[in-house]
């Protein structure tokens, strides 16, 4: 495939493609293609609990009822 028939992507779609991936922790970065145009960004962002901090940790309602 030749360059002349690739379509530039413009700087501002590049940055903020860049910029979801310098943000985000623990996700995906979804880039939605159309006709060989970006047409959409999405993030999707996944926060996880350490369930054992949990457990040795009391509650905000816990510490209220004492």
């Amino acid at each position: 495939m030749s360059q002349d028939s690739t379509p530039e992507i413009a700087n501002e779609i590049v940055q903020e493609i860049l910029h979801a991936i310098r943000e985000i922790r623990f996700g995906s970065i979804e880039v939605t293609v159309h006709e060989g145009r970006v047409t959409q960004i999405e993030r999707r962002e996944k926060v996880r609990f350490n369930t054992e901090q949990q457990r040795n940790k009391p509650t905000a309602n816990a510490a209220a009822n004492t």
